[in-house]
Parts: C-alpha cells; sequence; structure tokens
C-alpha cells in the first residue's frame, strides 16, 4: 500500500501540466484564472451552507447539506491543484483528491436519492408563497372569524338583554299579553290575562284561544284566521276593537283587543293586546246615570215651575169662586174640592223639586237613631200587620247633617216601597251606620265626593228588583206598580233630597231575595251651616190692608189671578209685566208702597234685579218674592238671605195675606 503511495506521489518522472499548453501565457492564465474563480466559489458555497446549517437547527436532513458542502469543498480543492500542477507535476496528490471527490459524489448522491420522495414533499418556492399567501389569507379570515364571532357574541347579549327587557315588560304589563300560533294555539299568556281570565298560563299552554271568548265570538275565530291567511283580509287583525271576554268561572267582561301579525320559521304568529274595559266601562255607565239623572232633574224643575204658576191661578180663581159662592154650599164645595186638588197638585211638584234638588231645605243636625226611634211608632200604625219591623241601630250615635222633615219623609218613602215588594208580608229593618266611601267607591260614582257619611240602610226580604228595574228606580214617574197605586216619584224624591243634601243614594237589590237602599248624609261633625227659615203658613186668620201694591209677573193667567187675590184682600195694585215695566211703573206711580214680584221674568232682568233697583228708586221699599222655582240655587248664589220673604207657588189667598202684612208693617229687607 505504502509503494502504491509512494510511487502515485512520486513526481519526478513527470512533467508540468504547462509544458502541455507550450507555456503559452495566454492559455497558461486561461486556465489559472478559471480554475481560481472556480475553487473561489465552491469554497463559499461550503461556507454557505455551514453557515444555513447552523443557523437553522430546526432543518430537516442537516447532514445532506453536510455532505454536499464537504462534496463542493473537495471539488474547489481540485481545482486549486488543477492551478498547482502547472507548474508542479503533483498528479498523484491530484489524483488522490478526485478520488477523494469521487467518493464523496457517490457517498452524497447515494445517500440523496432515497430522500428524494421525502424531499420532494418540501415545498418549492412558489408554493411557499403559495402556502404564504393562503395562510395570510387564512390569518385575514380568522381576524374576520374572531371578529365575526365577537359581533356575534355581542349580538347574542344585546338579543339576552332585550329579551330581558321585553320579557319583563310584558311580564309586568298593566295589559293582557297572549300569542297564539296559525291553529290558535295559545304560546304565551302573561300575568295580566292571568289576572283577567282567571286561569294560570300552565292551563292553557297549546289550548285553543277559544276557550277565553264566549260562543258569539268562538264561533267565527278560526274562520276569520283561514280567511286572513287565505285572502290577506284583515277582520280583525291590526284593527284595534271592543270584545267580550269569558273567564274561567263563566263570567264575562269588556275588553279592548288589538292583534298584530308577525313571522317565525315561516309560519304566522298572532299577538293579542288586551285592555280591561270594566272599570271604565262602569265610569261611562255612571257618568251616564248622573247625566241623564242630571237631564230628567232640569226637566222636572222646569215642570214643576210651570205646573205651579199654573196651579196658583187654579188655586186662585177656586179660592175667589168659593168666596163668591156662598149662597150655593154644593158650589162652594165644588171650589174647595179644587183647592185641595191644587194642593195635592203642589205636593206633586214638591217632589219633583226634590228630586231636581231646587227644594228650599233647612238642615240641621239630625240623630239618626232618634229619629228612627221617633219613626217607630208611626210605621207600625201605617205599614200592615204583617210587616214585621226592627230598629237595628248603630251601637255609637250617629249624627247627619240634613233636613229632619225631609229625612224623615225620605225613610217614610222606604219603607212603604219595602211594605209594597212584601205583599205577603216580611221583614223590615231600619239600620244605621257610619260609610267610609273610598277614593275607589268615588272613581265608580264620580258624583259623590270621597269620605265619611252617616247612613240610613232600609233592608226588605221582599220580592227585589231585576238589576233593569233598578238601574231605573230613581227616574221620576218610573213605577212598576198598577196604574193608581203609586206616582213613581217617592224613590224620585229620595234621590233629589239626597243629593241635595251632599249626599248620596245606593240601592243593591236581588231578585226573589230583597232590597236594600242606603242613603248616605253629612256627617254633623264637619258641617257648621245655619239653616235657612221657612215662614210657615197661618191660615187661620186673612190680615186685610187698604195699601198699594206693585205686582211684576209676566205670566198673564198668574198675573190675572195674583191681582184679583190681592184687590180681595182690600189692596190697590198696579200691574207690571216685567222688571223694566216695574221699574216705569213705580216712577209714575210714588203711591206704591210694596213690590210683589216674580222672581224668574224674561228680558234679562230677574226680581232679586227688580228689588235692588227698586230701592235705588224707593229706598226702604218692601219685597214679597214669590216663585216655584230654584230656591236652593238662588240660596246658594247669595240671592236668598234668612229675611227674605218669599211664596212658594202655588199659595193660598191666607198665606198671600199674611206674607203682604208681614212685610208691610215690618219693612223688611230683602
Amino acid at each position: 500500500m505504502w509503494a502504491f503511495l509512494e510511487r502515485i506521489l512520486d513526481s519526478s518522472m513527470y512533467s508540468p501540466h504547462g509544458i502541455c499548453l507550450l507555456w503559452e501565457p495566454e492559455l497558461i492564465w486561461l486556465h489559472v484564472v478559471s480554475d481560481a474563480l472556480i475553487a473561489l466559489a465552491y469554497f463559499s458555497i461550503p461556507f454557505a451552507l455551514a453557515i444555513f446549517v447552523t443557523k437553522r437547527r430546526d432543518l430537516k436532513f442537516g447532514w445532506v447539506y453536510w455532505s454536499f458542502a464537504f462534496f463542493i469543498l473537495a471539488c474547489g480543492l481540485t481545482h486549486i491543484l488543477s492551478i498547482y500542477t502547472l507548474w508542479v507535476p503533483v498528479y498523484g496528490i491530484e489524483g488522490l483528491v478526485k478520488a477523494a471527490t469521487a467518493v464523496a459524489s457517490i457517498v452524497t448522491a447515494g445517500m440523496l436519492w432515497p430522500l428524494l420522495p421525502e424531499l420532494l414533499t418540501i415545498p418549492s418556492p412558489f408554493e411557499l408563497r403559495q402556502a404564504r399567501e393562503a395562510l395570510r389569507e387564512q390569518e385575514m379570515k380568522g381576524r374576520d372569524s374572531e371578529h365575526l364571532l365577537q359581533q356575534f357574541r355581542q349580538a347574542q347579549q344585546a338579543l339576552r338583554e332585550s329579551m330581558a327587557r321585553l320579557t319583563a315588560v310584558v311580564e309586568t304589563a298593566v295589559d293582557g299579553f297572549i300569542l297564539i300560533d296559525a291553529r290558535g294555539r295559545i304560546l304565551l299568556f302573561n300575568p295580566a290575562c292571568e289576572r283577567l281570565f282567571g286561569y294560570r298560563a300552565e292551563e292553557v299552554f297549546h289550548e285553543n284561544v277559544k276557550m277565553l271568548m264566549p260562543q258569539t265570538y268562538s264561533l267565527h275565530h278560526d274562520d276569520y284566521i283561514r280567511n286572513f291567511l287565505r285572502t290577506g283580509e284583515r277582520k280583525i287583525i291590526g284593527i284595534g276593537r271592543e270584545v267580550i271576554g269569558l273567564r274561567k268561572d263563566g263570567s264575562t267582561f269588556p275588553m279592548d283587543l288589538s292583534v298584530g301579525e308577525a313571522k317565525q320559521d315561516g309560519e304566522s304568529i298572532f299577538v293579542g293586546i288586551i285592555h280591561d274595559l270594566t272599570g271604565r266601562k262602569q265610569t261611562e255607565e255612571q257618568l251616564r246615570q248622573a247625566q241623564k239623572m242630571e237631564m230628567v232633574g232640569q226637566l222636572s224643575g222646569g215642570i214643576a215651575h210651570d205646573f205651579n204658576n199654573l196651579l196658583t191661578v187654579i188655586v186662585g180663581n177656586a179660592e175667589h169662586l168659593g168666596e163668591q159662592l156662598k149662597s150655593r154650599q154644593d158650589l162652594q164645595r165644588i171650589a174647595g174640592d179644587i183647592c185641595q186638588a191644587g194642593e195635592r197638585g203642589a205636593e206633586l211638584t214638591q217632589r219633583l223639586l226634590a228630586f231636581s234638588r231646587r227644594q228650599l231645605l233647612q238642615p240641621r243636625a239630625v240623630d239618626c237613631h232618634e229619629l228612627l226611634e221617633s219613626m217607630h211608632k208611626l210605621l207600625r200604625r201605617t205599614l200592615r200587620e204583617n210587616i214585621e219591623i226592627e230598629i237595628a241601630p248603630n251601637p255609637e250615635p250617629i249624627l247627619a247633617f240634613a233636613d229632619r222633615a225631609q229625612l224623615e219623609s225620605s225613610v217614610l218613602n222606604l219603607a212603604l216601597n219595602a211594605q209594597d215588594a212584601m205583599p205577603d208580608g216580611g221583614h223590615l229593618t231600619l239600620s244605621t251606620g257610619v260609610a267610609s266611601l273610598d277614593d275607589h267607591y268615588q272613581s265608580l260614582h264620580p258624583e259623590i265626593e270621597a269620605g265619611e257619611y252617616a247612613m240610613i240602610a232600609v233592608t226588605d226580604d221582599g220580592v227585589g228588583m231585576t238589576a233593569e228595574v233598578a238601574a231605573r228606580a230613581f227616574e221620576p214617574f218610573y213605577t212598576t206598580k198598577e196604574v193608581g197605586k203609586g206616582s213613581g216619584l217617592g224613590l224620585s224624591m229620595v234621590y233629589g233630597f239626597a243629593k241635595q243634601s251632599n249626599g248620596y243614594v245606593s240601592i243593591y237589590s236581588e231578585a226573589g231575595l230583597g232590597t236594600t237602599v242606603r242613603i248616605y248624609l253629612p256627617n254633623v261633625a264637619a258641617s257648621g251651616q245655619e239653616p235657612l227659615d221657612q215662614i210657615s203658613a197661618e191660615e187661620e186668620s186673612v190680615p186685610r190692608g187698604h195699601e198699594t201694591i206693585l205686582v211684576a209677573e209676566d205670566d198673564p193667567f198668574v198675573r190675572s189671578s195674583v191681582i184679583q187675590r190681592i184687590e180681595s184682600l182690600g189692596y190697590g195694585v198696579v200691574a207690571a209685566v216685567n222688571g223694566h215695566d216695574a221699574l216705569l211703573k213705580l216712577r209714575a206711580n210714588p203711591d206704591v208702597d210694596l213690590l210683589f214680584t216674580d222672581i224668574v221674568m224674561p228680558g234679562g232682568m230677574s226680581g232679586w234685579d227688580l228689588a235692588d233697583l227698586a230701592r235705588q228708586i224707593r229706598p226702604g221699599l218692601p219685597v214679597v218674592f214669590s216663585s216655584g222655582y230654584a230656591l236652593e240655587m238662588l240660596a246658594q248664589q247669595g240671592h236668598l238671605s234668612a229675611k227674605s220673604i218669599i211664596l212658594i207657588k202655588p199659595y193660598r189667598k191666607a198665606e198671600l195675606a199674611e206674607r203682604l202684612r208681614q212685610a208691610l208693617t215690618a219693612n223688611l229687607p230683602a
């Protein structure tokens, strides 16, 4: 082996390579420069690979790079030896280097081929660029996805908050919310619906909404929905209307229903908003009733006023006829009958005035228990023997501020009505109490103020009334009795008296069970009013006179009757048709001693105005007023004083004579 190497390495037998090139300088330097540059390039490549492999320790197949670097380094060394052998014939060394290069090449190639399939899986630069682009796109998509996910989470949170708010609104709403599908099945039933209909939500889920409707509505409900889904025609959808609801207990109530349509999963659903109209209906009915009673009261007052004028003429002329027919007892008796009939007519108009709240009352403190006890004997004598009377007073004294006579009359009226309701006998109870009417009660009955009231109740166990009859019981002339057995003004008088006394009357009745009427009157503790005095008529004596009286009356029949009666008492009369005419007559007749005037007259001047103007002309002139209308209203307006002398139409001659004489002798201011 060593002999072989010595022989190979022995260069004494060889000539330099330059001899072969004839030492041609250009050719020599061409080889030198070329081999030098190639060697330099070969040496730089292993150096770069060494740096690359050193820096990239995670590089797969790093040893291949080292093998390749050794192979390239050997190649570079052969080129250096090619330059060297141009002058020194060390061809043995050059051959050994080439042999080593060959071995390195074969080893590298032999190792590379088995790795080729795996190396082929390594992405190319183009593929890497595509991969980078794809990765960048994925990163962008990832960022977009993250943004979308964030938006989705925010939307979910907003949806949860919106659902929470919507649920809070639906759950706490005063109005009912109900949701149904296209087949009418109930999907939502809020607490307000539970209160309105009396069902729990779990009782109605997936049940047909027709269970909440009376039959008259449920028969057409499915047809309405089918027609809407088929044609789009809106009969109930999107339109608020008043309907009737059916409660679990079978009772019904009025409600306002608004229905809207929405889509869920491509199918129609319907939401209904329900507002209970029960309270509003009750208030409207109370208002209608109050307006009706007020209207009837105004009409009754007007009728009473006109009727009193007619009665004044009738009674006056009948009295005059009676005086003129003293020799004819039969005709005088007829005249007396006419007067009595006129007085009964006056009682009727007084009841109308009581209903219209235009009678003159004398309110004072009245012990309700003492009043009932004092009436017990009267009721016992008045009512049939088969009526058992019980007085059930409150343990504590109860004082009402009212006109005692009118209150007694009201209780008597109620007792007589109760007797008529018990044709076969029964039990009549009169009780007292204190009633506290709160704001809720006042909202249902707007005509009464909230507060504490003295209460008198009259209860019977008779035939009772239907709701329709009870609703009309206080109307004037309304009666269920046979013709001739009742005027229909008894309860009307009670109603008017209570209202005029700042109180209230309620009636509760069940057909076949009985009736209770309650009169509510102000407590005397809250009242400090002084009653108005009324002048009683004394017809035992008929005082006469000779003075001159100015009579102002617009109604010609009443004026004629009054003049005739005054003249029959010995007085002189100056007649005037209205207030303006009366002032002219007063100026023209300085001998007028008294003014007799109607209160309500046309022409813009009332009796009160006439009296004031007349006293400007004649200070201290006595005045007697006459009216059948609006005395209580005039008292409230401040016209009527305790010293006013007033004749209530119709009046008897004796009462007229008494008032005239009283005014002339006392010369009282009106």
